[in-house]
């Protein structure tokens, strides 16, 4: 932790049908990631299966499995040997009937860091997450924000949705993270491609860049790529496009739209201490007036 640098990587993947054969590839991708000298590596949302939530589907929480679990018993082993920290997105049957899109931190020497669970579930169109998944549990002192002190840096975990939540950034960054990471499966529904497809991708670019600036922090997303068909649906195109930002929101790495890759930068704490020397909105921040965001809304107040 003594380090002034610290590299990370991302590894973007199509899924199969296959479960193994998604593992095989997240594993393949991490020890690549290894051996360009990243030390904490993060795998997309829900990695080893397709997105499963297109639809509603009882039969798919069948694809839930504990934690630790099957997937875990394969991936602290290589965690270990590789020294990496390792943050794997499941879908974990915490219990009967509780069900949570779930992101487990092995650290470095193999051992269960923790457990972050996806606090905002979004139900649009083809995204039926609230069908699946319980929200992370809230309650003090940060909600279901956590942070994890590992051997490589302290990291902070938010998933898909959560991306677009400022208070979710600004409270896991308040508790020390130096890095957001954000498992990401978002892509377009292809009859929308043509008019929203450039648009969608530059909100989705510009609000966790705005993360970074705002909380002087580094942020990296790592998304899945690939045409996933659903029956009687035209399925989602996932855009990929993983990326690391800077403290000063400066893209410092970035994947392709239309393939897997693994992706790995150097995060530099000096440059993140400079940002906020320069930038000291985590100074002057006026925690005395911020109560009423607290509300779901809130009057005018006018006078």
């Amino acid at each position: 932790m003594a380090d002034d640098t610290f590299t990370i990587g991302l590894v973007q993947q199509a899924c199969v049908e296959d479960r193994r054969v998604n593992l095989e590839r997240a594993a393949a991708g991490v020890r690549e990631a290894a051996d360009h000298g990243a030390r904490i590596v993060c795998l997309q949302e829900l990695f080893n299966s397709p997105y499963f939530c297109k639809i509603q589907s009882a039969e798919r929480f069948d694809l839930a499995e504990p934690v630790p679990g099957p997937t875990l018993e394969v991936l602290q082993p290589m965690a270990k040997e590789l020294g990496v920290v390792l943050i794997a997105p499941l879908f974990e049957r915490r219990s009967a009937g509780v069900y949570h899109n779930s992101a487990a931190v092995l650290d470095a020497d193999g051992s269960l860091a923790g457990v972050y669970r996806k606090m905002h579930i979004p139900n649009d169109p083809l995204y039926c997450e609230k069908f699946y998944f319980t929200p992370g549990d809230a309650g003090p002192p940060a909600g279901g924000f956590r942070v994890f002190r590992t051997r490589h840096a302290t990291i902070g975990v938010l998933i898909c949705w959560d991306q677009w939540y400022p208070e979710a950034a600004r409270i896991t960054s308040l508790m020390g993270a130096e890095v957001l990471f954000y498992p990401t499966a978002i892509g377009w529904h292809p009859k929308e491609k043509a008019d929203l497809g450039p648009g969608q991708v530059a909100a989705w670019r510009i609000v966790q860049r705005g993360h970074a600036i705002a909380n002087g922090i580094y942020v990296a997303a790592v998304n899945r790529v690939g045409h996933e068909p659903e029956p009687g649906t035209d399925g989602i195109e996932f855009f990929g496009q993983s990326f690391v930002s800077d403290p000063f929101g400066k893209v410092i790495a970035q994947a392709p739209s239309n393939e897997p890759c693994v992706l790995v930068a150097r995060c530099d704490r000096r440059h993140l201490e400079q940002v906020r020397r320069d930038w000291p909105f985590l100074r002057d921040r006026r925690i005395d007036a911020y109560g009423p965001i607290t509300s779901r809304l809130l009057d005018g107040g006018a006078s």
